[in-house]
């Protein structure tokens, strides 16, 4: 049975089975949030609550709770007048992003090595070694490329064993999803970055805590870097 994760009132992840019925709410949530994630509705779009109701099929009421949950995931906020807007991105809050990103995720890296199961990181570093592969098969090898990722995620949370680490962790990915997205073109940078987590993966299969977050400090590191490129070649080609 396929399981996803929903984020509960206090930060922390749990299964949903597909199997369950999904409220008006939960539904019209978890498409506009998909939507603001993959840059279908990017930074600046208006949302009306009219318009969206009848796009995603469903009352004001469950909508208006939905676009609530997206505010307080900080992807809305309310516009002077009527509806909603999608937030902006600036320099400053990527910034600030990785500075909690750094913190969070070194600490979960590190207490990955000494709580792991090796078989686990065994088997999530075969699939990485294919990485390369993936990534030449055009938008669906991206695709599973970050569904890889989000397994790695997921296997260093579990390891970890702190659920309010992994709160904080599910807070800041909720926006470094729309950041990803700047790097989606750069094959070089996702080459490289799949051969970044296999080091913090062979880091934390040997159980070394202290290399396992010195790994992820860099691959943080060279993110970073080519996010803000990414951004200055955005900007030099909007002058043109």
């Amino acid at each position: 049975m396929t399981v996803v994760y929903t984020q509960t009132d206090s930060g922390v992840r749990e299964p949903v089975t597909a199997s369950e019925p999904l409220t008006a709410s939960e539904r019209a949530y978890r498409q506009l949030r998909v939507e603001i994630l993959d840059g279908d509705l990017p930074p600046g779009t208006g949302l009306l609550e009219v318009e969206q109701a009848a796009r995603i099929g469903v009352s004001r009421t469950p909508l208006r709770a939905a676009v609530a949950r997206l505010i307080s995931d900080g992807l809305v906020a309310g516009r002077s007048g009527r509806g909603f807007v999608v937030t902006e991105i600036s320099i400053e809050r990527i910034r600030e992003l990785y500075e909690l990103r750094q913190a969070l995720e070194e600490q979960a890296a590190r207490l990955a090595a000494l709580r792991r199961d090796p078989a686990v990181f065994r088997a999530l570093r075969e699939q990485f070694v294919s990485a390369p592969e993936l990534l030449l098969q055009g938008e669906d090898g991206i695709h599973r490329y970050y569904d890889l990722i989000d397994d790695l995620e997921r296997a260093i949370d579990t390891a970890g064993a702190n659920p309010y680490l992994v709160g904080a962790l599910d807070a800041v990915r909720t926006h470094l999803s729309r950041i990803r997205r700047l790097a989606r073109g750069n094959q070089a940078r996702l080459r490289a970055a799949a051969t970044e987590h296999l080091l913090i993966i062979d880091a934390i299969i040997a159980g070394d805590a202290n290399l396992a977050a010195h790994a992820t400090h860099v691959h943080l590191h060279q993110s970073l870097t080519s996010v803000l490129a990414a951004i200055d070649e955005e900007t030099a080609n909007r002058a043109d």
